[in-house]
């Protein structure tokens, strides 16, 4: 034991000697220089090249951090058997990501890279006015010299994409309404909102399967879009009219557009703007990627057609320039809170140089009475689609009968499915009326289907009748006509007669004299 633990104090004490004679013979700055040479040298034959992106950049957060983050979080392919799960505030979804020093290997464009999550002890730190957290955190990425200008002018500007649209996705959707009178909240701003949590889809809307289609089409078109708007030099942003009765879904129709697209709602209440500069404002606080709504437009403030109005002797020789005839109550009184919206400020806030102040937004207007509308609100690049929301039809039906009752159309008998496709045309009656009906039936669901087709039978019986008397009374107004006419034609007649019978009794006198 002495002979090993000697001969081991030897060996010891040889490897020390060596370690100061080299630093005798090789002093540090020698040491630092061939360490440099030697990674000069290892760079030339080495085929791959490394970028640090660190969670701290200075004292600011490193966004492309984040992006990375939220990016790799999306992808199907992370190794490892242990993974990181976090939930953001203000987001209904779980989201799982890299551990520390866990890899993954991703592909774009065909070149495969490679990202690696570092976390390591910060060092203790001086006294700060923002302290630093206690881990450094990063990501390296690894990818290969020769694709080096395709990583960094595409792929990097491809991830803070991804990472946008999976954070808007994770993120619940806000419903925002102006504030009463124009105020301004807390922070300055002149919207209020609250989360957005309508469940409407187009999978549940109560509508005709094609119409669903070619609206669901012209929506993806749309967000797709922004290389085809900036070719055409067109601003990114779309018009959409919804109308049709109350009751036919125009509201759950906005709704399933949003959730469709992952937009937030800017519900406009135009009977709260004052004037068109704060109409503006408003506009240029809303954000991209949002629908914009005003429902029922025809009843917000005085927009009707012009054209109607020439009728009335009070506006002949009036242009829509005109205050009384572009502009709702309160214009040119001076009147506090009055409104004086102009017909040229709503045009303008849609379609003139304010509305492509922002990208990727779509307006939404709604009307019971589309005829009450003036044509100029009406054309392509306003309302660029008009969408017809009718009463309901056999094919909306089947959905409300899905949605409802859970009922497939293989699971209804075909007699009365046959009964419920004659009637429902006949009986004009909304969605939302036969929701109701279903509702009310809907824990007995063959109950539920044979009272909603009495219900059918009974209003279209209904609705027969109805327009039977509307045709007797259109028949009696016709007679009546008739009859003024020749009331109003007779004592013109007789007028004649008289003057006859006159001009003959004074031929008889003058024979006489």
């Amino acid at each position: 034991m002495k002979e090993y633990w000697g001969s081991l104090a030897s060996v010891l004490g040889v490897l020390a000697f060596c370690q100061s004679l080299l630093q005798v013979l090789f002093p540090p700055e020698l040491r630092f220089a061939a360490l440099k040479l030697f990674n000069r040298i290892f760079n030339v034959f080495n085929s791959y090249c490394y970028f640090d992106i660190t969670e701290i950049d200075g004292v600011n957060t490193n966004e492309l951090y984040n992006a990375v983050q939220l990016y790799l979080s999306s992808s199907v392919s992370i190794s490892g058997s242990r993974l990181s799960l976090t939930r953001a505030l203000n987001s209904s979804a779980i989201t799982f990501g890299l551990t520390n020093n866990d890899t993954l290997f991703d592909t774009f464009n065909g070149v495969n890279v490679l990202w690696e999550h570092i976390v390591t002890q910060r060092q203790a730190q001086t006294f700060s006015w923002r302290p630093m957290p206690d881990e450094k955190r990063g990501f390296t990425l690894r990818i290969k010299k020769k694709d080096k200008s395709l990583i960094l002018d595409s792929y990097l500007d491809y991830i803070m994409e991804k990472a946008n649209d999976i954070r808007r996705k994770n993120e619940d959707r806000l419903l925002y309404t102006n504030s009463r009178g124009g105020s301004l909240d807390s922070r300055g701003h002149p919207w209020e909102s609250v989360p957005f949590k309508h469940p409407s889809t187009f999978e549940t809307l109560a509508m005709d399967p094609a119409k669903k289609a070619e609206i669901m089409e012209d929506l993806k078109d749309f967000a797709d879009g922004q290389s085809f708007y900036q070719k055409t030099g067109r601003a990114w942003k779309r018009g959409y009219l919804l109308y049709g009765p109350p009751g036919t879904g125009k509201s759950s129709m906005i709704a399933a557009m949003a959730n469709y697209l992952g937009y937030d709602i800017y519900d406009l209440e135009l009977t709260e703007v004052h004037n068109n500069s704060e109409l503006r404002k408003l506009l240029m606080k809303t954000s991209s990627k949002s629908i914009i709504v005003i429902e029922d437009i025809d009843c917000s403030i005085n927009l009707s057609n012009r054209k109607k109005g020439t009728a009335n002797n009070s506006s002949i020789g009036r242009s829509y320039c005109d205050p009384e005839m572009r502009s709702g109550p309160g214009v040119g009184t001076g009147d506090e809170g009055g409104n004086s919206i102009t017909l040229s400020g709503l045009l303008n806030f849609t379609d003139g140089l304010w509305s492509c102040c922002g990208s990727e937004r779509i307006f939404v207007f709604t009307t019971n009475h589309v005829d009450k509308l003036d044509p100029a609100l009406l054309r392509s690049g306003r309302m660029d689609m008009h969408v017809f929301m009718s009463y309901c039809s056999f094919p909306a039906l089947k959905i409300l009968l899905k949605n409802y009752l859970g009922r497939e159309e293989s699971d209804l008998d075909q007699g009365v499915l046959k009964e419920l496709g004659e009637v429902i045309d006949k009986a004009e009656i909304t969605p939302a009326d036969i929701s109701e009906l279903l509702i009310k039936n809907r824990r007995n669901k063959d109950t539920a289907v044979i009272e909603l087709l009495e219900a059918l039978k009974e209003r279209a019986e209904s609705k027969s009748k109805s327009g039977e008397c509307v045709r007797e009374k259109n028949l009696n107004d016709v007679e009546e006509e008739e009859q003024e006419k020749r009331a109003l034609d007779s004592p013109k007649e007789g007028c004649a007669f008289d003057e006859s019978c006159k001009k003959d009794e004074e031929d008889e006198e003058k024979k006489i004299k």
